[in-house]
């Protein structure tokens, strides 16, 4: 029986890389996860690799309705949400003379957008359970500067402050908030 057993996770960006392995992690340790991710054969696939405590779920979270549609989905099959890790990311690099609007929309729509909406949709049953915990994946660069990395570099450092500020505000729920 592992630590997290009879809690449900839900992991964005888990169709492959650093969520795969989140998402592998978390059922190891007896926890039912929700696979989201904006590819949906990734994201079923790693549901059978994980088995029946697994549930795939085709997300963009940078729309609002996909992302409430994943929480109400998880809610409905599991009965609750315990733990988001905020894991979908995209990084565009180019120096701030050579980007697109289209490149800096994209990386703060997944990035900052996406953080924000995923939390305040599992926050809708958080709350009211008085319990959970949410992780946000932010970066060094959040914190330090590289050339070419200005919108990722300038995302992480707002999802490190969103993280700060949203962990202030949902303490007295007995929810934690924290970015690795």
């Amino acid at each position: 029986m592992g630590q997290l057993e009879n809690k449900v996770a839900i992991v964005t960006g888990a169709g492959r890389g650093i969520g795969r392995a989140i998402a592998i992690g978390l059922a190891g340790e007896g926890a039912a996860v929700v696979i989201a991710d904006f590819n949906g054969e990734a994201a079923g696939d790693i549901a059978l690799h994980i088995g029946s405590k697994a549930l795939p779920v085709t997300c963009d979270v940078s729309n609002t309705g996909q992302v409430n549609s994943m929480v109400e989905t998880a809610f409905k099959h599991f009965g609750r949400v315990d733990i988001l890790i905020n894991n979908a990311g995209r990084a565009r690099g180019n120096l701030v003379a050579r980007m697109t609007d289209e490149d800096w929309d994209t990386v703060f729509a997944t990035n900052v957008r996406g953080t924000f909406l995923c939390s305040r949709a599992v926050l809708q049953h958080m709350i009211p359970q008085k319990s959970g915990v949410i992780v946000n994946t932010a970066s060094g660069l959040g914190m330090r500067s590289l050339a070419g990395a200005s919108a990722y570099g300038a995302s992480k450092a707002a999802v490190i402050h969103f993280t700060q500020t949203l962990a202030l505000e949902v303490a007295r729920y007995g929810i934690r908030v924290n970015a690795f």
